[in-house]
């Protein structure tokens, strides 16, 4: 083989080599779908521009709602140190009437927003919030950047509810009001 020939060879072979490994590839090595980069999610598309009227606190929710029961819920984002689900647009809201460590004047809590001094009031009164797209699939980006949210935010939560056999509520979530301090 001359030159020519195994230069024109190499060339042929990092073409392909470059080809199969492209970004714009849909699917990744193992021909499972690729997870859109964070970049491409709109939050936009799930932010109400109106508060919307009707929505039960959390406790109150928790107690009436079924599966599959559409929703409004009010809360505020907290009840833990770390209320997010990393990666995704997830998070729990606590019921309003439950005092987070901020809320009581001579508290230096660093963390506020995990409701120390109200831990007993936690298993009834917290939801688990995921905002879903049309397959009912968790979004894969941080509700932080994504809503611009932040603990201890209130927030109206319109979505579907989904019970555990515990009894515990997530709602699956398609819109979004940030109510403003």
């Amino acid at each position: 083989m001359n030159f020519f020939e195994r230069y024109t060879l190499v060339m042929i072979v990092t073409t392909a080599l470059v080809g199969c490994s492209s970004e714009n590839s849909t699917t990744t090595s193992n021909a499972s779908p690729r997870v859109p980069d964070q970049a491409t999610v709109d939050g936009t598309a799930y932010l109400l521009d109106t508060e919307p009227e009707g929505a039960g606190d959390v406790t109150k929710v928790r107690e009436e709602v079924g599966t599959d029961d559409e929703l409004l819920v009010i809360g505020r984002i907290g009840g833990s140190s770390n209320p997010w689900i990393d990666g995704r647009a997830a998070f729990t809201i606590v019921d309003l009437s439950v005092k987070s460590c901020n809320d009581t004047l001579d508290d230096k809590c660093p963390t506020p927003w995990d409701y120390c001094c109200e831990t007993s009031k936690l298993p009834t009164s917290t939801a688990l919030v995921k905002f879903v797209d049309e397959t009912d699939q968790v979004i894969r980006a941080d509700a932080r950047s994504l809503f611009d949210l932040q603990e201890l935010s209130t927030v109206v939560i319109k979505g579907t509810a989904k019970r555990d056999e515990a009894g515990n509520l997530t709602v699956l979530a398609n819109g979004l009001f940030v109510k403003q301090k």
